[in-house]
């Protein structure tokens, strides 16, 4: 029987460095984010909040989709038609929160993100009750650090906006992320003081070692490996 994983302690979960402990830590603060949209405040706050909760949703589901799911699909019973269902999700999160960004001033747009927080709150249950369980049934505590480790590095050098047209499956995913990810990351430093060259070159530097990153990970995941 598969037990949701927000029934399980850190110790049943493989520790908190245990890719099951990280989703769920990222969900939570997802689930704290989108609640105090909700509960309303001055449009500026407002407008900062959404922009959070879009690059962690962005960059949570590039790192589900490059180190999870290619390991889910190769080592669990129904893991495509598992993946498949949950890469919908993300494909309809991203197709809404890219009309959301494209239209400010559209009067729908409250509507479109409470939408868009009814769609990611779906994917977060049918990823703690029915994926990430799996991962628990498959794989030693030692191995759920590990890929919860490798998650941790694509997650932090991922793109964190929508792009709708980038494939949900690596290498495909990868090869055309990880270059948007560099623009992604510009656009996110844009309010921050200090020179604008010294930001570019650094971001751009580090989304070169991400690549590097990204592309070893997706090697050693797409090998067969010991649970």
């Amino acid at each position: 029987m598969t037990i949701s994983i927000t029934r399980r302690d850190s110790a049943a979960l493989g520790g908190n460095g245990s890719i099951l402990m990280r989703q769920r830590r990222d969900h939570a603060r997802l689930d704290t984010m989108m609640n105090r949209w909700l509960a309303g405040g001055a449009d500026d706050e407002l407008d900062a909040l959404w922009q959070d909760i879009v690059q962690l949703v962005f960059s949570h589901a590039f790192a589900e989709e490059t180190v999870l799911w290619p390991l889910l699909r190769r080592a669990a019973p129904h893991g495509e038609e598992l993946t498949g269902r949950v890469e919908e999700e993300h494909q309809a999160i991203n197709d809404l929160v890219a009309r959301v960004e494209k239209s400010p001033d559209d009067p729908r747009r409250a509507e479109w993100i409470q939408q868009a927080f009814s769609l990611i709150r779906q994917d977060i249950r049918d990823e703690e009750d029915e994926l990430l369980p799996r991962l628990r049934d498959e794989f030693s505590d030692r191995r759920l650090r590990w890929i919860g480790a490798a998650w941790e590095t694509v997650r932090a050098t991922a793109p964190t906006r929508p792009h709708p047209g980038v494939p949900r499956r690596p290498p495909g995913n990868a090869l055309r992320g990880v270059p948007l990810s560099v623009f992604d990351r510009l656009r996110d430093l844009a309010p921050v003081s200090g020179p604008v060259a010294r930001r570019a070159s650094s971001v751009a530097l580090g989304a070169v070692g991400a690549a590097a990153v990204v592309f070893c990970v997706v090697r050693t995941i797409r090998r067969p490996g010991r649970h």
